[in-house]
């Protein structure tokens, strides 16, 4: 049974692929984890290594009292709202936050590939395969660990649905395909907004805003620089917005790491990686409509975007 397996990545598309190979699930937004389950117990592993079991205590006993001996789930973690989508900030609270070491009791498992299963590696087996003895494995409805539910549907018909219903967007699989590590085009995602990592260079302070944060100030990658791409003053909670500035505050320097247009603020090192959905990008390079989702953990190994991409 391997120790590790590197996970598959869906490659950002505009518009879902068409043909009798695809299907489509709901994008998830939360944290992409591996669930293995070994003769010496569960172990819970992120996106890029990093031992987690601790932190999904509900997740590990669901694993555990499966009735396989041994396998490797593929899937993600999530927190649901009242209208049963998933909710990033809200597992990110779970968590305590960036690097923080509390575990998310509440959290879900949407299981979406099965790798290895009673001493039998799967990952070369096509993906129509693998999903069917996924199936017969995560079989009990509405528990802690539940199917990603595959959709029979047009790629464009879905992609308008989940936008109507305040999804993230979906994904499109190549049923045909073994389980390939890295971002190869067999996975597919198409967002119904965007949703990227930027570095947070400093933040506006304001007395009247939740949290004491006006507005962060954001940078993206361009090259071997970082560039400044304007701000984001909402998406912040009293809670959060006040946790936020406590972690800035610490990390603050004296000027700013890059050349902003507004030199009013608090500078910080740029060192956290904010998640931030918007709907578009300015004629000058700036984000357009944009609000704070919750911060990325390096666990998760999450990417700062890159212009140009």
């Amino acid at each position: 049974m391997p120790a590790r397996i590197e996970p598959c990545l869906a490659q950002l598309v505009r518009r879902p692929p068409v043909g009798p190979e695809w299907f489509f699930e709901v994008k998830w937004d939360g944290y992409r984890l591996a669930v293995h389950k070994e003769a010496t117990g569960v172990r819970i592993i992120t996106r890029g290594g990093h031992d987690w079991t601790d932190r999904f205590p509900a997740i590990t006993q669901a694993a555990d009292a499966m009735h396989a001996k041994t396998l490797i789930l593929d899937g993600e973690a999530v927190v649901l709202d009242k209208q049963g989508r998933s909710d990033f900030g809200a597992l990110q609270q779970a968590l305590g936050g960036r690097g923080g070491k509390r575990s998310a009791g509440e959290a879900l498992f949407y299981a979406f590939d099965l790798l290895y299963l009673n001493g039998h590696d799967l990952s070369r087996m096509p993906l129509h395969d693998r999903r069917a003895m996924l199936e017969a494995v995560v079989h009990v409805p509405g528990g802690i660990i539940r199917l990603s539910e595959e959709i029979g549907a047009n790629g464009a018909d879905l992609l308008k649905g989940a936008c109507g219903m305040g999804l993230e967007g979906i994904i499109g699989k190549d049923v045909t395909k073994p389980y390939r590590s890295g971002r190869l085009g067999d996975w597919v995602k198409v967002k119904c907004v965007q949703s990227e990592g930027f570095l947070i260079v400093g933040y506006q302070p304001s007395q009247a805003a939740l949290g004491g944060i006006g507005r962060l100030l954001l940078a993206a990658r361009k090259g071997n620089e970082l560039v400044y791409v304007g701000g984001v003053g909402t998406g912040f909670t009293a809670r959060s917005g006040t946790a936020l500035r406590r972690q800035l505050d610490d990390i603050a320097i004296p000027k700013s790491a890059i050349e902003v247009e507004k030199r009013k603020g608090v500078f910080v090192k740029p060192i956290l990686l904010a998640e931030v959905e918007f709907r578009a990008w300015t004629r000058d390079g700036k984000l357009r409509h944009a609000s704070f989702k919750g911060l990325r953990d390096e666990a998760d190994e999450a990417s700062v975007y890159r212009i140009g991409d």
